[in-house]
């Protein structure tokens, strides 16, 4: 049975999803580091507003816990909209989305989630929503059959995924514009990190935001879960904090609490985890072989979906393992890192 991930949520975890919805950001300006994106963005808002028409379909795409979810939330807010959601595996048939569709206010925000997950069929009724803001739709069959047209209110369909490719190019094709969400910045995340640590009324230290900052992976949702956990070991295994303003602080961070939270979490000095090991460990037991993706998930107990959108992404990044079209290999960095030389027989396969 797999273990689960100090960087993965856990299924039904309520008290998480609260936490991590109270540190979402409330408007544009507390949404840190990612100017590239909100510019074009603001800009797009204020023209629309001043022709007086809808805001255009908007895709947003990149890896999970970058912000996707939040940016629609604070989008809407933000132009004083009223807000849908729903997700892709939400919407198995069409009349699902008719539904939604018919019930929406002029200029509401509809949130779709996993949008590449859409079925096909459902997909193709967006299409004239959200070009003419209407549903085609066939009653009957056969001689009797009955085409039926349905207006539906003008709308911005926000579609967040972390699979762009999955989605067709004809659907691609009708979003005004794509924001594709990359990972922050060291500086952006301890931002993020102290604006959280006052919600949470705790004291990090700088060195503290660094060592956290260093290892979220360049995702505020995985520097904010590390921050609450550090918020734990500092509550129950640290002395209450000192000072005149004691009563508005419940804990202190300082470096010895983060690297406490770290080996409590199984993260090393590599800001590796336990999974990231057991993947570098199974690609060195193929001895340089490139490993299949369905052979790896099953080596480290973790579903291939987790494997490709959660893990894969960092240790890519870090230089650590490579994808090639015979499967997974093993790089040098990944080789030192476990203390071993690659085999001669893996320089070929490159």
């Amino acid at each position: 049975m797999a273990t689960p991930s100090a960087f993965q949520p856990s299924a039904g975890n309520h008290g998480e999803e609260e936490f991590e919805r109270s540190l979402r950001p409330r408007s544009f300006r507390e949404f840190l580091g990612q100017d590239r994106i909100l510019e074009p963005l603001q800009v797009m808002i204020q023209a629309a507003a001043q022709r007086s028409e809808t805001l255009e379909h908007l895709l947003f795409s990149g890896l999970p816990g970058l912000g996707k979810t939040s940016l629609a939330l604070t989008l809407a807010d933000e132009i004083g909209a009223p807000l849908k959601m729903t997700s892709g595996p939400a919407l198995e048939r069409a009349r699902d989305l008719v539904g939604i569709l018919s019930s929406l206010e002029r200029g509401t925000v509809l949130f779709i989630d996993e949008i590449h997950r859409l079925p096909r069929v459902v997909e193709e009724y967006l299409y004239g929503a959200m070009e003419r803001f209407q549903i085609e739709f066939t009653l009957d069959q056969g001689m009797h059959a009955r085409m039926l047209r349905l207006d539906v209110q003008p709308f911005t369909l926000v579609g967040a995924t972390t699979r762009e490719a999955l989605l067709s190019a004809a659907f691609r094709s009708r979003f005004g514009h794509t924001l594709r969400f990359e990972p922050y910045e060291p500086a952006a995340l301890r931002l993020i990190l102290q604006r959280s640590a006052g919600l949470l009324r705790t004291r990090v230290s700088t060195q503290a935001l660094d060592l956290l900052a260093e290892n979220a992976r360049g995702s505020p949702r995985i520097a904010n879960r590390l921050l609450r956990r550090a918020r734990d070991v500092a509550q129950v295994e640290h002395a209450s904090p000192r000072g005149s303003d004691s009563e508005d602080i419940q804990a202190e961070i300082d470096p010895a609490v983060v690297q406490r939270t770290f080996e409590l979490l199984g993260i090393d000095g590599h800001g590796l985890e336990r999974a990231d090991r057991r993947i570098l460990e199974a690609l060195a037991l193929a001895a340089g072989r490139p490993l299949g993706l369905k052979n790896l998930a099953v080596a480290v107990g973790e579903s291939e979906e987790s494997l490709e959108e959660v893990y894969e992404p960092w240790l890519i990044q870090q230089g650590l393992l490579a994808r090639t079209p015979q499967g997974r290999i093993l790089q040098a960095p990944g080789w030192s890192l476990l203390g071993l030389s690659p085999p001669e027989s893996a320089s070929e396969l490159r």
